[in-house]
């Protein structure tokens, strides 16, 4: 029965494609529990705009509208699916400056959990191209190491600041390295201790850790997070739950067949979903013996 609690559609998503209703049936032809609906929340300012946003002639503003819209047509679904799947009500949360503490404060109201993701350092995107990617890369006298401690200082302020029930894709910041250089910066010890202070963060306020499977679509060895951090997460008894990142009816439970084998290889025997109460407040449930549920089997039949 298993979950992924962060998800986008092309319908509210320049970079997504499909409408967010066959995402949730989608969702539900695979036999997904509960599906977390979280399209990526506003910017505020010009020169936070995506270039295909521009191109789409976008603003600040506009950006606003579609969050809401998307807040209206997930409200709308839940209801007429709730006998087929559970569907949680959330954003993506931006963190580009210390302006967003604010903004992300004021969307708590609207959304009923936040996915707590960092998708730019100091300032520049790092996952919508490997061209930006080596801008931040150059802004950071191109050295891995100064960027990935950037990343991880703003990650901080992130997870300090606004306290996210779900750790989006924890060390994005790997996309685009040259993959043995990234790991072997990851374990730099400046680094690494970075990276720990994260984790403690996290588990001291009881965030869940997604673990998302994108990571494979961009031919990543690794699901993020990597496996030296889902180490430490364990030893610190951190909490776990899934993710396919979807950014369309067909990326519903993208490589979630590549899940299992990493679960078992990293020991991870017990996830933890989110759900409503009977106030209709966010909580957190666990199941344990994941791998042995049926989910995994009906896989093999999409």
């Amino acid at each position: 029965m298993p979950y992924s609690f962060h998800s986008h559609s092309g319908q509210f998503c320049k970079h997504g494609y499909g409408l967010l209703e066959d995402v949730v049936k989608e969702a539900i032809r695979k036999g997904f529990y509960t599906y977390g609906l979280s399209e990526h929340m506003p910017r505020y300012v010009d020169t936070e705009l995506y270039p295909e946003e521009i191109e789409a002639c976008c603003t600040p503003h506009s950006l606003g509208i579609t969050y809401n819209e998307f807040i209206t047509e997930a409200r709308r679904l839940q209801p007429i699916y709730k006998d087929k799947i559970q569907l949680v009500i959330g954003a993506e949360i931006e963190f580009i400056n210390q302006d967003y503490i604010e903004h992300v404060n004021q969307l708590k109201n609207k959304a009923d959990y936040i996915v707590g993701s960092l998708h730019h350092v100091s300032g520049i995107p790092i996952d919508f191209s490997p061209e930006l990617y080596q801008q931040a890369l150059k802004h950071h006298n191109n050295s891995l190491k100064q960027l990935f401690i950037q990343y991880f200082n703003e990650q901080y302020m992130m997870l300090q600041s606004v306290q996210p029930q779900v750790i989006g894709h924890f060390d994005l910041i790997r996309i685009f390295a040259d993959q043995s250089l990234a790991e072997e910066t990851l374990l730099d010890k400046d680094v690494w201790a970075c990276i720990v202070r994260n984790i403690d963060m996290v588990i001291s306020y009881g965030g869940l850790f997604e673990i998302n499977s994108r990571a494979w679509k961009k031919g990543l060895r690794d699901a993020y997070p990597q496996r030296n951090i889902i180490k430490v997460i364990q030893e610190k008894k951190g909490r776990f739950t899934l993710s396919d990142d979807c950014h369309g009816p067909q990326d519903v439970g993208l490589f979630y067949n590549k899940l299992p084998v990493y679960l078992r290889d990293n020991d991870i025997h017990t996830i933890y979903y989110l759900g409503y109460d009977k106030d209709k407040k966010v909580i957190v449930h666990e199941h344990m013996n994941i791998l042995n549920d049926a989910f995994w089997n009906r896989i093999r039949e999409w």
